[in-house]
Order: C-alpha cells, then sequence, then structure tokens
C-alpha cells in the first residue's frame, strides 16, 4: 500500500467522446495544448505534477523571504551540500535554467557534449550554445523486450573511443542522465557510472549527472545491482554525486516539488563564472528565482523522494499499470522503471509508418478513450521531414510515455488507464496517422500542428 494517506482531495475533470474530439481539433491535435480541465488522468510528465507533503506544506508557511540571506537558502544549501558532497549550489527556477547557466559558462561554439541520452531541453541549450550533443547509449538499450536491468547505461567503449579519437579535443563535458529518459527510463548501474567517471578523468572531461531522478535511479541500483542490495538509496545517491564533478538539478521530479532547482559544482572557479549569470538571469544567488517557501518545500522533498518505502509503492504502481498495459495487448519498453512506462505504439500500429508519427497516433487514440493525457517520444519529437512531409530521419523506436505524477493517482486512476488502453486496442486498425501543418524550428513536439492522415 501507499505510505501515505489522502489528506486534501481535487476533483477531475469526467468529459464525453464528443467534448475529447472537439478539443482536439481546437489544439490541432497536439495534446501539450489541451486545458487541464479537458484532461481526466494528466500522464503527460512526472515533472512538477506530484502531491507534496503535509511537512513540505509546514516547511513551506515558514519560508524566509529576504531577498539576500534568507535563512531557506541556508537550510537548502546545507541538505544539498550533505547530500551531493557539492561545495556550490546555485537555486534556480528548474533543471533548464542550470543547464543553460552552466553551458554558457563552460562551452564555446564547435565543442561536442557526450551523454548517454540527452534530455529535450539539454540538448537544445546545448545546440543554443552552438554545440554539438552526441547520445551513446548502451547497446543494450536496442532490445526493448529484454529484461537487461541497466539500458540506461552509456557504451564505454564508445566514449573511450571519443574520448581518444580526433575530436577528443572538442568534448567539452560527459553528461550522464540518471535515470536515461531518453531510453525509456532506464537505469544506469553504478559500475558503468564509476567507469564513465574514471575516463573522464583521465582525460580530463568533466562529468556532469543530470540527477533529476536520481531517487528513482539509486532504487533501482539497490534492486538490481548486487554489489548495492544491502545498501539503503540514500547511500547509492550519495556515491553517484561524489562521482561526478557536479550535477544539474530539476526538483520538480525528485524533490517532488511544483517548481524548482540546482546547479551543483565541485569546482569553485567554475561557480563563480556560472554565478554572475544565475544574478542576471534567474536571481540573486541566495534565492536564484524561487522564493524561500520553495527553498524549504525541496530541501525537504529531497529527502522524501529517498525513503525507501515510497520508492517501493511508487515501483508498485509502475509494475500494476505494466500489468494492465500487457493484458491490453500493447508491448512496453522492458523491464518498467518507476518514473513513467514506454509503450511500443510501432509494433501495435504497423499500418502507420514513422513519418505519420504512431506514437503520437495511439497518443491522440488514448485521450478519446478515456480523457488520458500522454506524449509521444518517437518521430515526433526525433524526426525531420522534408518541405514535402517526406522522411529525413526517423526515431529508433516509436514510443508513448505515460509518466506517473509523484503520490497524485491512486490504482483506481491506473485501472482506468488500463481500461482506455484496451478500447484503444480493440479499434487499432482503424487509427490514423498525422501529418504537420505547421511546426517551429526547435523543440517543435511543444508547440506545432498536425491534422489526422488516414491511410
Amino acid at each position: 500500500m501507499e505510505p501515505y494517506r489522502v489528506k486534501v482531495v481535487e476533483p477531475i475533470p469526467v468529459t464525453t467522446r464528443e467534448q475529447r474530439e472537439r478539443a482536439l481539433r481546437r489544439v490541432h491535435y497536439n495534446l501539450f495544448g489541451l486545458r487541464a480541465d479537458e484532461v481526466t488522468i494528466d500522464l503527460l510528465t512526472d515533472s512538477g505534477t506530484g502531491a507534496l507533503s503535509a511537512a513540505q506544506w509546514a516547511a513551506g508557511m515558514a519560508g524566509d523571504e529576504s531577498y539576500a540571506g534568507s535563512r531557506s537558502f541556508y537550510h537548502f544549501q546545507d541538505v544539498v551540500r550533505d547530500l551531493t558532497s557539492y561545495p556550490c549550489v546555485l537555486p534556480v527556477h528548474q533543471g533548464r535554467a542550470a543547464e543553460r547557466i552552466l553551458f554558457s559558462a563552460l562551452l564555446t561554439p564547435g565543442q561536442i557534449t557526450l551523454s548517454n541520452t540527452h534530455f529535450d531541453t539539454t540538448r537544445a541549450n546545448v545546440e543554443l550554445a552552438g554545440c554539438r550533443a552526441v547520445d551513446l547509449p548502451c547497446p543494450r538499450a536496442q532490445d526493448l523486450d529484454s529484461d537487461e536491468p541497466f539500458k540506461g547505461d552509456i557504451d564505454l567503449r564508445r566514449l573511450e573511443g571519443a574520448l581518444r579519437g580526433p575530436d577528443g579535443s572538442r568534448i567539452a563535458l560527459v553528461v550522464m542522465t540518471l535515470t536515461n529518459n531518453g531510453e525509456a527510463g532506464q537505469p544506469v548501474s553504478m559500475d558503468n557510472l564509476a567507469r564513465a567517471a574514471a575516463l573522464c578523468r583521465e582525460h580530463s572531461v568533466p562529468l556532469f549527472l543530470d540527477a533529476a531522478r536520481f531517487a528513482e535511479n539509486a532504487w533501482l541500483v539497490t534492486q538490481r545491482e548486487a554489489a548495492y542490495r544491502d545498501m539503503t538509496p540514500r547511500q547509492v545517491a550519495e556515491e553517484a554525486f561524489r562521482l561526478a564533478d557536479g550535477c544539474l538539478m530539476s526538483a520538480k521530479k525528485d524533490g517532488i516539488v511544483h517548481i524548482g532547482g540546482f546547479l551543483g559544482l565541485r569546482d569553485r572557479d567554475l561557480a563563480e563564472r556560472c554565478e554572475p549569470l544565475l544574478i542576471a538571469t534567474e536571481g540573486f544567488p541566495t534565492y536564484g528565482g524561487l522564493a524561500g517557501r520553495d527553498l524549504d518545500m525541496i530541501a525537504l522533498g529531497l529527502t522524501e523522494a529517498l525513503d525507501p518505502r515510497y520508492l517501493r509503492s511508487r515501483a508498485d504502481a509502475a509494475l500494476h499499470l505494466a500489468h494492465l498495459t500487457r493484458d491490453a495487448g500493447i508491448d512496453i519498453v522492458e523491464p518498467p522503471g518507476l518514473h513513467a512506462l514506454y509503450l511500443n505504439a510501432g509494433r501495435l500500429l504497423p499500418h502507420i509508418p514513422p513519418h505519420r508519427f504512431p506514437g503520437h497516433a495511439l497518443a491522440c487514440q488514448l485521450y478519446l478513450e478515456g480523457g488520458i493525457r500522454s506524449v509521444e517520444l518517437g518521430s515526433l519529437y526525433l524526426g525531420r521531414e522534408d518541405e514535402k512531409g517526406n522522411p529525413i530521419t526517423t526515431a529508433p523506436y516509436e514510443l508513448v510515455r505515460l509518466a506517473l505524477p509523484r503520490r497524485t493517482y491512486g490504482i483506481g486512476h491506473l485501472n482506468h488507464v488500463g481500461e482506455a488502453l484496451a478500447a484503444a486496442v480493440k479499434g487499432r486498425e482503424r487509427i490514423p496517422g498525422y501529418r504537420l501543418v505547421e511546426q517551429p524550428a526547435l523543440l517543435r513536439h511543444f508547440r506545432c500542428k498536425l491534422e489526422p492522415a488516414p491511410a
């Protein structure tokens, strides 16, 4: 059972099929455009969508809103330092702000960043800095059906080859994403992280963690990596942070808050280069774009996120939804993680080619069937087409992510998702593909417009 009880409830919208059809047409079939009151179960993201604890709300009420020298900041700083071992802690309003500040201070045009897989905003901020983001996922990630426990690992052979190769001098940093959201939320093993850290040290290349889901990665390590089965998630997380030179943190995930994040740095000289950018774009270093109450809530959330009882209940919820999804006849990326399930839409809808976006088609159908909002991670997210809509590049897999907000939905809600999935599968051969009507140049999946494109 969940290790908490419900203290405050909020009504959820229940809409008709006709209302959902009208809503989809109005937003040009882009689920990001839907109003929240048009969505019954919102699995679009686990970022900033969790439920705060009573203790977090109480801490927020005691927050110090002083512009400079807030006691809330010093409490927050002590908690982050104790967890990560990084002496320099710069608060920001969310993770992408930490990316922008770090890359502005560290990167120069023409350089390269390496990662097990860059998150979408991480890649965008690298490219905005005039640099190239290169992904090196491990070969095991290519088998979506296997039970390999650590498909989030970086490919160590390719990492070493890149660091030793002709472009080695252009590599500015390595980013390890924990868990690997771009590879279906799969965890990174401590062995892989340690070996990657050793290679980075050998070649004097800084290693940073994208630590948005550090607690979930630590939990999966304790469950799947033999050398760590007798350790607590906290102990695993502390060791992971010690292996790196710093971290980028969106606290909207494993900080279990609605806004906030931080940049943690071991290098004081680098921190001094980052601080002016923080002041100019986020705020004074003792608040960084956040209210004092937010800083106190993050400090407590970072502790609550490492509670083994909470992490176990989160894993159980993901497993329950995985069973429902398989029972509906939909394959998922195995094994399931904690923050999301990834549906294999390409396999489910073979009549829809990649440039007609089968993942997006399944996501739209799931909304029509049950008011469930999800997100495509396939060729709409990663692909590219020419001016006539013909494919130039397509994604390796056509997936749909069902992200699980923290402490928000119960078993009954997940059962409703399972029923909607089963209903979508019944008429899958009639689900249309989609064509792009309008798209921005960067991060197109957020704001593009589409229309149905029946076969």
